[in-house]
């Protein structure tokens, strides 16, 4: 029957003659449910009401809980699974600036990429820029290389082209190196290099070496949007989000991204529950030498905990202080921090410590970590450690054993993202394939019984996509098929999904309310695309959501269910790239093109091969002039 209560047909449920209070506010049913809880691992239905779990169970355990105002679900027999959670998401910066952006990930080759630059260059207004900025690596092209700049030029010759490779380089066409003010004058930044031709003049390349600030800062002299697009921006990037089935994320703040400013935004949404994404914040000391004086600052405005369920305050980081920070560009020798480092870092953590304040650190190599981990223990001889604030190191793709032992004696988390889906060759090609191997190690990290979270650092480097960071943990692989771990070092299915759903809560303190499909937990679900849990492994990077819940509330909805979810305002401006292409490039969207260019490339090579360009040998991913 189809009646008021139902939000699609569904047969064989009458509503109840109850009374109101006591009917769901939705109900999914016919579906193959995995709530992450242990004492009740599955189910066939789940029964929301005022934004929590009511209930879960069989179809007809369930049915006296329709009543005329529920909207029921019929998951059509798909999996379904807690909403999704990113323990280290650059959310709100991510927001402020989605819709200006063309974005290549899921692009699966170089000329359709160039097409939609060239596309997108008809479309840009005169000032503005065309920025491609993360979520891709070049070991994602049919081609197996970057675009150079002489294509940037001819596929965009008069308006700015900005095009971010990893924390490794970016890419400028004649336009943009302009618009930036470059000249042959222009002095390299501290730990940058713009590079120049023959001529003195600037070529269009700039490179990380190894920091990524000119790539950052260069970044920032593109126009910003105003105020009403940064809100429409973020719900856009929120919806997006919501459509890989994410409910939840944990900003990690970042350069460029001052508090309160550059806040208000989501502040704002927040007020007006506009929100479809539950976000804990975290603030990042913008500008060296003053690190201690914003945290003292803030420690008087604002504590932990301040908000609400939609937004709240998490703790400070991933920097404390910039000189403590580490860089993560595989394709530079690794940096040596600054001797005595430590007095200001320990200035820093005790504030915090002693103000109640937990925090995130970035910290890519061991030796970075070893270093923290002796002023942590200097301030335990305290007291300070444990001492009931959450803490935790992100990234620690080369930690030790060793180190793993300190943090857990400490009472330390650790945050994972799958930055080597994106970098894994470039760390391959400097330290071998034995380094590589655990790096980081997932396993042993859980073996120790620490809290481990995961999440994608998106997205100036690595994409959005959770099933992409999925498919890395379970299978080993980048996004261009290198594998790079053993056995020992995967993780199963499940264990993956709950280091994506309950980690991210035990990060926040929320794992009571957030992370598992239980009576009393957050109502925030997905039902899937696919079948994680049982899909082939190359099938998982190409998972979405076709109906995400937020606290009972139907964030997005797609195929059979379009049209449930909350309608968003248009994209603004009209010549967004989001508004033309999208967001992630789905591979349903992307597969009819990889032959075809597949074929060119090899014709090209073959091209190369007869002038004796090149020898007769696959190529690298990588274009020899960017292999830096």
């Amino acid at each position: 029957m189809t009646g008021p209560s139902t939000s699609m047909p569904v047969a064989g449920l009458v509503p109840a003659p109850r009374r109101e209070h006591a009917h769901a506010d939705l109900l999914v049913r016919n579906a193959k449910v995995f709530t992450g809880d242990p004492d009740r691992p599955e189910a066939r239905s789940v029964a929301v009401r005022d934004g929590r779990v009511a209930a879960l169970g069989d179809d007809h355990d369930l049915a006296h809980l329709v009543g005329p105002g529920t909207r029921v679900v019929d998951a059509l027999g798909r999996r379904v699974i807690p909403g999704l959670n990113d323990s280290h998401l650059h959310v709100i910066r991510g927001g402020l600036n989605y819709v200006l952006e063309l974005r290549w990930d899921g692009v699966r080759s170089l000329r359709q990429a160039l097409a939609m630059l060239r596309e997108q260059a008809g479309r840009t207004p005169k000032g503005q820029w065309i920025r491609v900025v993360g979520g891709w690596t070049a070991e994602q092209f049919a081609e197996r290389r970057m675009p150079t700049v002489a294509e940037l030029n001819a596929a965009a010759p008069d308006t700015p082209v900005f095009v971010l490779h990893l924390y490794q380089s970016a890419l400028m066409n004649r336009a943009a190196v302009k618009a930036a003010g470059f000249t042959r004058d222009t002095p390299d930044p501290r730990g940058g290099q713009i590079v120049r031709g023959r001529d003195g003049e600037p070529n269009g390349v700039l490179l990380a070496a190894p920091g990524a600030l000119i790539l950052y800062s260069t970044l920032a002299k593109a126009p910003a949007l105003d105020e009403a697009d940064k809100r429409t921006s973020t719900r856009h990037f929120l919806r997006e989000l919501n459509r890989f089935g994410l409910t939840s994320a944990v900003d990690a703040a970042g350069g460029f991204q001052n508090f309160p400013d550059n806040y208000a935004t989501v502040v704002d949404l927040a007020r007006s529950g506009e929100l479809t994404l539950r976000i804990a914040y975290h603030l990042f000391p913008q500008t060296a030498g003053q690190e201690l004086a914003d945290l003292r600052r803030w420690t008087e405005m604002v504590k932990p905990g301040d908000g609400d369920e939609w937004l709240r305050l998490n703790g400070a980081g991933e920097n404390l202080t910039w000189s403590a920070a580490d860089f993560e560009n595989f394709s530079e020798p690794r940096p040596e921090l600054a001797a005595g480092y430590e007095t200001e870092f320990e200035q820093a953590v005790r504030l915090l410590l002693e103000h109640g304040w937990g925090f995130r650190l970035h910290a890519t190599y061991d030796e970075t970590i070893r270093r923290d981990l002796a002023v942590f223990e200097k301030l335990a001889a305290e007291g300070l450690f444990p001492g009931g604030n959450r803490w935790l190191f992100d990234h620690a793709e080369t930690v030790s054993a060793a180190s793993l032992d300190r943090i857990a004696a400490l009472g330390g988390a650790v945050s994972v993202q799958n930055r080597m889906s994106f970098q894994g060759a470039a760390f391959l090609d400097r330290y071998g394939a034995e380094a590589a191997a655990h790096t980081p190690p997932v396993r042993a990290m859980l073996d120790r019984g620490l809290p481990v979270a995961a999440g994608t650092d998106a997205t100036r480097v690595s994409s959005y996509n959770p099933w992409v960071a999925l498919h890395w943990l379970v299978t080993g692989r980048t996004v261009g098929g290198t594998a790079l771990y053993p056995a020992g070092n995967l993780i199963d299915r499940e264990t993956a999904l709950g280091l994506y759903t309950r980690g991210g809560a035990r990060l926040t303190g929320e794992e009571d309310v957030k992370g598992t499909l239980r009576e009393g937990c957050y109502g925030d679900l997905a039902i899937l695309s696919d079948d994680f849990l049982t899909v082939p492994e190359d099938v998982i990077p190409d998972i979405e959501s076709v109906l995400t819940v937020v606290g009972g509330r139907i964030v997005y909805a797609t195929g059979e269910y379009e049209g449930l979810d909350e309608a968003v305002p248009p994209v603004s401006p009209e010549w967004s790239p989001v508004a033309r292409f999208g967001g992630y490039q789905s591979g349903a969207r992307q597969a009819s093109l990889v032959a075809e260019a597949v074929a060119e490339s090899e014709q090209h090579r073959r091209w190369r091969v007869a002038r004796g360009s090149v020898p007769d040998a696959q190529p690298s991913f990588v274009d020899p002039c960017f292999d830096h």
